[in-house]
């Protein structure tokens, strides 16, 4: 091995200050979402909003997130400029949460998620960086350890309610209470986070759609052997069109009419000047439908769960913000550890394994909400133990699912267009957290019909999963196989 010289390490260390960067962006989405949870139905309450606005105010900033995640992927993909992205995005999330903090009826709290909404869209741009900076052997760890940063978030973000519930005082016209405070606090934190950005992150050295060849050798190992078409789909030519191997390999640019993905055959993406002008093709192959529906699953059947936590919590239980912020950051804690054990898992199995567990606990905690919590009976201990191993079974699966489904759809989809992709994962997410919350709020006394909903899609996809279990696997592993 060749001695490292003076600029590899400092672009080592220039890597590693990006990937903290990163790591922070994710912790900071995952305080706000902690901090501003527990709280906003009794800020709501404040206002004279109905039980109903609740799931409008948590549908609204998955609504612009929808929207705006695939303009700022595509943005990412046709630069190469993710942190221009990012700087941009932090600005609706300080303008956002500063609405928010005024919060002068129940309509502005409204807007004010709608603007912050936009700003988690540059999630897309930032995955897609992770997947463009990374080996498919390193993608699961990676993904794993950027959600667990988020988790973290969540953990830490009830901890700061702690004490953000006992502020009481005047800024100019703008009195801060407990409900307004924490929109202050979350806008004080990504102004912070503007400066990290400007000074610790670092766009890739080369832009991935006009030098491929340079954007694929970081992604090999050293002993790998590069293929043509790797920085596509890792397709491999079709034997029936009278090319051999050497001509394709000498000949980057040749491809056959219907190269084959995973054993299936599907049209080639027309390509120009290095670009690819039909992402949306690569989307419509079976296994990636099948990670799309799982994304839209987990995320609905996760968001009307929580949209349901705080209501069945303060009817049966009496739980208050306090007791909602203690909740929350035990499941953080737990969310957390189950990244940790599912990147320890990573090393020994396979990502679609990973997936299958993670819908055999989805489908029992679903099961168990059903016999107990559709119509909770039995004294107060009873009920908080039901309540308790209901919470416990649904966070458990949450950490395998996410992280499985993430990292196959990176491998399956264009390398190129990683931005725009994640953007339409994420979209896919989007349209599952808006439908989630306002299914659940609107069920809130017919829970057997919500949860039997809920059930019945994850039936759904576990059923997709097991028909399509042979094609969920890394093509440049299957091709070495």
């Amino acid at each position: 091995m060749e001695p490292r010289t003076e600029a590899d390490i400092l672009l080592q260390r220039k890597q590693k200050l990006t990937h903290v960067a990163i790591g922070l962006l994710f912790l900071l989405s995952g305080i706000e979402y902690a901090v501003i949870l527990p709280t906003v139905w009794m800020y709501l309450q404040s206002l004279d909003a109905q039980p109903f606005f609740l799931g409008l105010v948590l549908s609204a900033f998955s609504l612009t997130e929808l929207l705006s995640g695939p303009a700022f992927g595509y943005w990412s993909d046709r630069t190469g400029k993710t942190k221009n992205v990012i700087l941009l995005s932090n600005c609706f999330e300080i303008a956002g949460n500063f609405m928010y903090f005024v919060g002068i009826s129940k309509w502005f709290l409204l807007g004010s998620r709608l603007v912050a909404g936009v700003g988690a869209g540059a999630g897309a741009s930032i995955f897609g960086y992770l997947t463009q900076c990374s080996t498919s052997k390193e993608r699961v760890p990676m993904f794993a350890m950027a959600m667990a940063c988020r988790q973290a978030g969540l953990l830490i973000g009830p901890a700061f309610n702690v004490f953000l519930r006992y502020c009481t005082f005047q800024i100019g016209p703008f009195h801060v209470d407990k409900f307004s405070a924490p929109g202050l606090f979350m806008c004080i934190l990504w102004i912070l986070m503007q400066f990290v950005v400007i000074f610790m992150f670092r766009d890739l050295p080369l832009n991935p759609l006009e030098s491929p060849h340079n954007e694929r050798e970081p992604l090999l190992q050293q002993n790998d052997t590069p293929s043509p078409l790797y920085g596509a789909i890792n397709c491999v030519h079709d034997p029936s069109t009278n090319q051999d191997d050497s001509s394709s390999m000498e000949n980057p640019n040749a491809s056959s009419a219907f190269p084959i993905t995973n054993n299936h055959v599907c049209p080639e993406w027309p390509k120009s000047n290095g670009t690819t002008k039909k992402p949306l093709i690569g989307l419509l192959r079976e296994e990636v439908v099948v990670l799309l529906t799982a994304q839209f699953v987990t995320f609905f059947n996760q968001t009307a769960l929580e949209t349901l936590v705080t209501p069945l919590a303060q009817t049966y239980l009496g739980f208050q913000d306090l007791q909602n912020s203690l909740l929350y950051f035990l499941c953080g804690i737990e969310m957390l550890i189950g990244f940790l054990v599912v990147r320890f898992l990573s090393r020994c199995c396979s990502d679609r394994i990973l997936l299958v567990f993670g819908l055999l606990i989805s489908n029992i905690s679903c099961i168990w909400c059903l016999l107990f919590l559709a119509k909770p009976k039995g004294s107060y201990g009873f009920l908080l133990a039901e309540f308790v191993i209901g919470v416990f079974l649904q966070v458990l699966g949450l950490p395998f699912v996410s992280v499985a489904q993430v990292s196959l759809f990176s491998k399956l989809t264009a390398e190129k267009t990683q931005g725009f992709n994640h953007g339409v994962r994420r979209s896919v997410g989007g349209l599952a957290t808006i439908l989630g919350p306002l299914w659940a709020a609107g069920l809130t006394q017919n829970l057997y019909i919500m949860l039997g909903t809920m059930m019945g899609l994850l039936l759904l996809i576990s059923v997709m999963v097991i028909l399509s279990y042979k094609y969920l696997v890394d093509p440049a592993a299957s091709e070495e196989q």
